[in-house]
Parts: structure tokens; sequence; C-alpha cells
């Protein structure tokens, strides 16, 4: 059932309204897809209703746009953009007026941010360091994601980039990768928290020298550059008001790295022992949640590391066009649950309800108890000599 109209008049018709009513019904989607779990379906069971680009007459802004942008179907991104200008960015400010800071709005702009922007500025920011969203004359505006609105969701100016694109990917989640979880028992919290503590206190430390090794000079100057500034900036504007530096700024970073980390575990928690670097094997696939709707079809993880530079739209049709080299490599895919959900029924020893979760992509598992005992063996720690 839609979400009914709170607004009349002049507000019914703000394309603001109506774009923070899209976040709320994509919201309850996330929340429908947590109490109506799917029961170990067959993949050919499961409705195909994840985001897939569908061609229409452009509106009168998107002609405008596209004098900016490179890709018609990223206009969804200075949607998000827009959004996050006029309600996030202003909230923020406004906390930093004199007398004006309160703990009941600091806490409302935590939950708003965290529950409608966060999510998807991160993952637009993942999409756009694949495929920079603003033409090459116009390159100076591909820093607004990052340096500009970056601080405000925990993300430092560079380090996703250099992170990500320099590192994550061309690593593959085997040794060399700083966030790499083959070293680990990955249904166990404490390898995790682990995990989690080495990155917030020595991954700057570790990806720089990363670079080094690596003789990737510039992406260390970048990743640098942008954590630096970072800290001077937080630090200046703590001196102008502690407690809306706390929030806007502080808050949101601990809680995005922690968030970013829980995220990877998930997406990697399952490696095949004997094909670590198979993508196939070494990452998993969430599909029709609606985690994928708010966050441009993150959930297609596996495709993802395979084409890295496809676009978000293509994958829930490439994961359909391509289920027998799913079925043929043991693909782990997951209906109807997120990363973060992953991450969480993984370090609870929750596995029936992953296995309730389970998709059959053929017919090698008929029941719960034989899913389990698979997952149980791909959660399993590599052992040494495994260890690429």
């Amino acid at each position: 059932m839609p979400l009914p109209s709170l607004t009349h008049g002049f507000y019914k018709h703000s394309l603001l309204w109506q774009a923070l009513l899209t976040d709320l019904e994509h919201l309850r989607s996330v929340r429908v897809s947590l109490i109506s779990p799917a029961q170990m379906r067959h993949v050919t069971e499961i409705p195909f209703t994840d985001p897939v680009y569908v061609p229409k007459e452009a509106s009168g802004f998107t002609r405008f746009m596209m004098k900016y942008i490179r890709d018609e179907r990223d206009i969804v991104f200075v949607h998000l953009i827009i959004k996050i200008l006029l309600v996030i960015v202003p909230i923020a400010v406004f906390l930093y007026i004199p007398l004006m800071f309160s703990w009941w709005i600091a806490i409302g702009y935590l939950t708003l941010n965290w529950a409608f922007f966060t999510p998807p500025y991160i993952l637009m920011l993942h999409c756009t360091s694949h495929r920079p969203l603003f033409k090459r004359k116009y390159d100076w505006m591909n820093k607004i994601i990052p340096w500009f609105l970056g601080p405000f969701f925990g993300e430092t100016p560079e380090t996703y980039f250099g992170h990500h694109m320099g590192m994550h990917h061309p690593e593959n989640n085997l040794r060399e990768d700083l966030s790499s979880t083959i070293e680990f028992q990955r249904d166990s919290f404490g390898d995790f928290m682990k995990y989690f503590l080495r990155f917030i206190t020595l991954g700057m430390v570790d990806l720089t020298n990363y670079f080094t090794r690596k003789k990737r000079f510039k992406l260390r100057k970048n990743t640098v550059l942008g954590e630096l500034s970072w800290y001077t900036f937080v630090i200046a504007m703590s001196f102008v008001n502690w407690q809306a530096t706390l929030v806007v700024f502080i808050i949101p970073f601990i809680f995005t790295r922690f968030a970013m980390m829980a995220g990877n575990w998930g997406q990697h928690a399952f490696v095949d022992a004997d094909a670590p670097a198979n993508c196939y094997r070494n990452s998993i696939t969430c599909i029709e949640v609606g985690y994928n709707k708010q966050c441009f079809n993150d959930g297609y993880h596996i495709i993802h590391h395979i084409k890295p530079a496809m676009h978000y739209t293509d994958m829930a049709k490439e994961f359909r066009d391509n289920l027998e080299n799913y079925q043929k490599e043991q693909a782990i895919v997951f209906e109807g649950i997120d990363f973060f959900m992953v991450w969480f029924f993984v370090i609870t020893h929750n596995y029936k309800a992953l296995a309730k979760r389970f998709v059959r992509l053929d017919d090698s598992y008929t029941s719960e108890e034989e899913v389990i005992a698979f997952l149980k063996v791909r959660l399993k720690r590599l052992p040494e000599e495994k260890l690429i």
C-alpha cells in the first residue's frame, strides 16, 4: 500500500517533498523485507523487481543536466545531490548557529541522515567512483560528491576512492587486500572486532604503506591529502562549536567506518578455500531487497567484482541472463536481505535465518540443514597454505 499524502496545496506538488516520500517508501520496503523473508525459494520462483533502466521521455531538467553529466541514467544522482543540499546541509548549518544547538535536534538530524541519506549517498559515491558523474569538461564538479558532501556522511575526501578503487578491487579480497576477510573466522564476532579495530586505528597507515609498496604515488598523495584535510577541518570546526562538530562530522565518521566494514564483511563472508580468487566464490549477491532500490543495486556484488564498470541498472538483468554461470560456480545468493543483515546473521550464528533466505539456483540443496552445512564451510578461516 503506498504511503498516504501528508500535505496539501503547494507543498503537495513540491519536488523535494515527493522525493522524500519516495525515500520513505524505500525504507518501508526494507522493513517489509525484514518481516516477510523468503523461504529458500528456487530462483525461478522469485519475482524480478530490482531496478533496471526503463527509457522514458526526458524531463526538461534532465535535458538541461545532460549538458553536464555523462549518462542520462545517472540523473538520479543529481536528484540525490539536490536533496542533500536542501535537507542535510541546512540542518547541519543550523546546528552551528549560536544558541540554536539542541541534542533533540541533533538526534533527529542523525536519524534522518542515517535512515534516508547515508546509504544512498555512500552508494552514489561508490557508483561515481567507478563511473564519473560529470563530463570531463566539468571534471571539477566531480569533486562535489567526495569533497563537499562526503564529510556530512562520515566519508573523508579521496579515502574511499583510494581504498576501494586503488586497493580493494585490484586485490579482490586476497591476502594483500587490506579489507580482506580470508584470515578471519567469519562467524566470529571477536574476529570481526579485530578486523574493524585494525581498520579504524591503522587503516590509513596500512593504506599509505600499500600505495608506497605498489608505487601508486598519486593515489597515496590524494588519499593522505583528503584524510589530513578532513582532520584539519574538523579540529578547526570544533573550536567553532564542538557539539555540532561531534554530531555533524565525528559521529558519522565512526558510524560510517563501522558500517562499511560490516558491509564488506557481509559481502565477503563466504569464501571457497579452494578458489579464493574466484569472484563467484569469494563474494555474494543479494537480490529482491529494498536495499537494492534505495542503494542502486549494490546487492549485486559478484558481478560488480567481475565487471566493476557495469552500470547499476544493468546488474539485475545480467544476473538473470547468466544464471548458468552462478549455478556452475556454486555462487551464494540471498533473497530479501542485504549485506548488513547477512553480517548480523553471520556473527550471531543465525544460520537458520540465512538458510531461509538462501536462493536455490539448482536442485543441489533441498533442505535448510544442507544449506547450513554448506554455508558453514564457506565461513571458515582459510588455512595458512591457502592464504594467497
